[in-house]
């Protein structure tokens, strides 16, 4: 039985060789590109699933509500944590780390290495799933100096993960440490990542502005106890740190773990139900309509072939067989070609799947040991058989035999206008996708060429390693002295990014009650011309700032309109509210933009600071100098003058650039899909238009022997096809531009929709089907009309 099924379905392909070629690499086109979204979107939704406890893991988040805005801040006061374990029933454990990991040196055999570290309170390792591979959680933190490392971090300092527990590593050329723990590495997929983590009891011994309730400097994780409802604690959570600091006016509120990653993003305090879950239902709903357009491939390709296989239908159904049959039949033969189409694509994924891990810097895998792979493998393959051999079935067997044998001509003319309706749908698409792709470019393109402010260009960030904030006024001079260094200051934080910032300041004219989140920067004499900002009223920061009293101060543009209402903020004093030490106004900048590049920044504080207070330096590198050289000749500097420290540094155009991973993503993955969807239409296109130059085969051939041209009888075949394409642009040119302009509308900065890029669209469209299209017609035209006469 299954021997005869297998003979009947290499025949029907056999017969219709090309048709079926088409047929079969068109559906694997999309089954491949289904399936490697849906690894990336497997990937995304079982984020931290490693987690046992995930449903019971919280972050403590803060809103805070200033003047024009709610903020929802990710740290916490570094008291909060142990008061809310000894007063909230319902918690079952708490565990507050650094806000971050920061890159701390390691040496070992005199071998210096960086590694990311996080400072953690031993519930860390209850709290999370972190398997260790050598020692436990209970003693890990037994002592101070100690330090728990990964796998991948033990090989990198000691070029093995075994029998590592016990050995010392000094930390920064300072403090040595001993390993006495080693995890099981992290999967990429989730959130808590680390090289090493070490007791947070240093953390907090060394910062002592963790211990006020007025400043959020911390990460707190809290574990809920089973069967705890989350609304609950947050109730108890709204006037927790109120009760210890009035003035404090942040509200407390739990963020789930099963949010953390796909609906992280909130607005006036409240979360959307945005974040990377959209791009998770839009990658979804593009891989179903590719299937969807190589499934109608299918549909147009066998009702157009329905005439060669009319006979067919006719004598099986005077022999007996009835039209459910039939219809079973030819579900079963695209059933059979979608399982060939489906082993085609796993050959595609096999070879295509290291350049889209690139593409979406992940590390998939086809993963055919896990049972629900395959499952889901069976089910895609299974879908595409059934839709792409829904009608088509249903029209073959529904063939009358009486006509088909008389050898009456098939009326044609619904199964066309449906065919024609298919096509119009596929390149609805396609359209709607090259509109989409430009769009999305320029928008980031906007984005990256936006007036930032400041120079980011030649300009590197190097963290402050050992003695360089003491020895920084002779680094300073040799990188000047170098010949390929502009300027040199340093800063307490980022340029590009958020930082500190604080709303307890005020100044003489404030309004009472006036709430408005500024950001601080203590940075040296310099950091203005380094940096590319401009001094617009008043003077620049310089040496003898760094000692006086009160503190020289200057304030972004936006700060000093706020400060000095219709007159200048120079001279002006600014302090913390309930504290005398004041520092003076004594220049103003423009505005730069920093933190949320699609956004309008908040206003900005320098305060003159001396080297000590600040933890990493800016360094410009002429405009004429060739950049490689100019960072070997910076290196040579560090090399001279901290020579115990290897030297790192970061690009701050490569900062900015990380910012965009997710639209450039988004970029890169819609340009990718835009062309698939063009190529499978092509290949339903091009085997449509094979199948007409057939059809009017007799028909071409009287109008050659009556004397009509080559471009002529092309023209003829390519007017129906053209027709097409701009009917589908009618079609898309609404939808691309409603989907466009709600995309384009969650930004607060970006572009106004060009008709350009709609008529572009429509002219690539068209260029793309009359290539298509153009190899069969000139075919056609160009053949003997003797040979196609000859059986008249």
């Amino acid at each position: 039985m299954f021997k005869n099924f297998l003979k009947v379905m290499f025949r029907s392909l056999t017969k219709n060789k090309a048709y079926s070629f088409l047929n079969i690499f068109g559906l694997a086109i999309g089954i491949t590109c289904a399936a490697l979204i849906f690894l990336w979107v497997e990937n995304e939704v079982n984020y931290d699933a490693v987690h046992v406890k995930k449903d019971r893991l919280y972050i403590a988040r803060e809103n805070q509500k200033y003047d024009t805005y709610v903020f929802t801040h990710q740290s916490t006061p570094g008291m909060m944590g142990p008061a809310i374990k000894a007063e909230i029933p319902g918690v079952a454990n708490v565990c507050r780390t650094s806000e971050s990991t920061n890159s701390l040196l390691y040496s070992y055999n005199n071998k210096p290495l960086f590694a990311g570290t996080l400072y953690a309170e031993p519930s860390l390792f209850s709290m999370f799933t972190l398997p260790f591979i050598a020692g436990n959680a209970a003693s890990a933190f037994t002592q101070l100096h100690s330090v728990v490392i990964t796998q991948k971090t033990a090989v990198k300092f000691f070029g093995t993960d075994k029998n590592v527990l016990g050995k010392s590593i000094r930390v920064d050329n300072k403090q040595d440490y001993t390993v006495t723990g080693v995890l099981k590495d992290m999967p990429a997929n989730s959130s808590v990542q680390f090289e090493c983590v070490m007791p947070f009891q240093i953390y907090w011994d060394n910062s002592p502005w963790l211990k006020s309730w007025g400043n959020n400097s911390l990460t707190t994780y809290i574990e809920l106890k089973p069967g705890v409802d989350p609304k609950s604690i947050d109730k108890q959570l709204y006037g927790f740190i109120q009760k210890r600091e009035p003035k404090n006016l942040g509200r407390v509120f739990l963020f789930g773990m099963t949010d953390w990653h796909l609906y992280n993003d909130f607005k006036e305090g409240v979360k959307t139900g945005g974040g990377q879950i959209e791009y998770v239902h839009l990658f979804s709903i593009i891989a179903w309509i590719i299937i969807f357009i190589a499934c109608i491939n299918f549909m147009n390709l066998a009702t157009a072939r329905s005439e060669k296989r009319a006979r067919e239908v006719g004598v099986r159904k005077v022999l007996g067989a009835g039209k459910k049959s039939l219809a079973l039949q030819f579900i079963g033969e695209a059933l059979f070609m979608s399982f060939i189409a489906a082993v085609l694509a796993v050959i595609l994924m096999a070879l295509v799947l290291p350049a889209f891990n690139m593409l979406v810097q992940k590390q998939l895998t086809i993963g055919f040991g896990n049972v629900y792979h395959i499952l889901a493998l069976l089910g895609l393959t299974v879908a595409c058989g059934l839709i792409a051999g829904s009608y088509p079935s249903l029209y073959l067997s529904s063939f009358n035999p009486v006509a088909v044998l008389k050898g009456l001509k098939l009326k044609d003319s619904s199964a066309a206008y449906i065919r024609k309706g298919l096509v119009v749908m596929q390149f609805s698409v396609s359209v709607v996708l090259i509109i989409s792709t430009v769009i999305v470019y320029q928008q980031i393109q906007h984005i990256k060429s936006r007036n930032l402010g400041f120079d980011k260009d030649r300009l590197l960030e190097i963290g402050l390693q050992g003695d360089m904030a003491k020895n920084y006024a002779p680094i300073k001079q040799d990188l000047l002295n170098s010949g390929f260094v502009q300027n040199v200051a340093l800063s307490d934080h980022s340029t590009i990014y958020g930082g500190n910032n604080t709303s307890g300041m005020t100044w003489d004219g404030k309004a009472p009650g006036s709430e408005i989140l500024i950001s601080q920067r203590y940075v040296t004499p310099g950091f203005f011309e380094t940096s590319g900002l401009k001094i617009l009223e008043g003077r620049n920061i310089e040496e003898i700032d760094t000692a006086s009293k009160p503190i020289a101060m200057v304030v972004t543009q936006s700060l000093a309109k706020l400060m000095g209402g219709k007159g200048s903020a120079l001279g002006k004093r600014i302090h913390y509210e309930g504290d005398t030490t004041a520092a003076v106004v004594v220049g103003v900048v423009n505005d730069y933009v920093y933190g949320n590049m699609y956004g309008k920044p908040d206003p900005v504080m320098f305060f003159s600071s001396s080297p000590e207070h600040t933890d990493r330096m800016y360094v410009k590198i002429k405009a004429q100098q060739p950049v490689e050289a100019s960072i070997a000749a910076i290196q040579n500097v560090f090399k001279k003058d901290n020579p115990a420290y290897p030297f790192e540094y970061r690009f701050v155009d490569d900062q900015f650039n990380q910012m965009f991973l997710s639209e450039m993503l988004v970029s890169k993955l819609s340009r990718v899909f835009a062309a698939l969807a063009i190529i499978i239409s092509c290949l339903g296109l091009f085997g449509l238009a094979a199948y007409t130059a057939e059809r009017r085969i007799k028909e071409i051939g009287i109008r050659k022997v009556l004397g009509a041209s080559v471009s002529g009888i092309a023209s003829l075949l390519s007017k129906d096809f053209l027709q097409l394409v701009i009917i589908s642009c009618v079609i898309a040119f609404p939808i691309a531009y409603w989907a466009m302009h709600t995309w384009l509308k969650t930004y607060q900065y970006h572009i106004d929709m060009q008709w350009w890029v709609f008529a572009t669209a429509a002219v690539s469209a068209m260029v793309i089907a009359v290539v298509t299209i153009s190899f069969q017609s000139i075919k056609a035209a160009l053949a003997n009309p003797v040979k196609s006469l000859r059986s008249e």
